[in-house]
């Protein structure tokens, strides 16, 4: 649905670190980086920037798409290492659809962040 998105964050290198271990089980990585800022994607394309331009937003939610259910708690226990805060652990969501399989974690910054598979174990 979206191109990519991004936000300023208080503490960049605090971040970055989390968003690098967090992501790195659904392969997204650092594609380019410059000085307080740097842009996550897959391949040539960056589909998350954080930096330190602005102004923290208030918190927000946004979900990264996982290849497996596997990929959605290798997300989870990353995130988790990485500092973030449990806010519901992997499993099925029946109330979004009967094969939604998510985890969700709060960032450094609060913000929910979720992985998730919609596709049958």
């Amino acid at each position: 649905m979206f191109d990519h998105m991004g936000f300023a964050v208080p503490d960049f290198a605090r971040s970055r670190a989390f968003y690098e271990a967090a992501l790195a089980p659904l392969g997204i990585t650092v594609l380019r980086e410059g000085e307080g800022w740097a842009a996550f994607g897959e391949g040539a394309h960056t589909g998350l920037w954080i930096g330190s331009w602005g102004k923290p937003p208030g918190g927000f939610h946004f979900a990264f798409t996982a290849r497996d259910r596997a990929a959605v708690r290798a997300f989870y226990q990353a995130a988790l290492a990485a500092g973030g805060k449990d806010n519901g652990p992997p499993g099925i969501r029946e109330q979004y659809h009967k094969d939604y399989y998510a985890a969700f974690v709060f960032d450094p910054d609060g913000h929910n962040v979720e992985a998730v598979c919609r596709t049958p174990e």
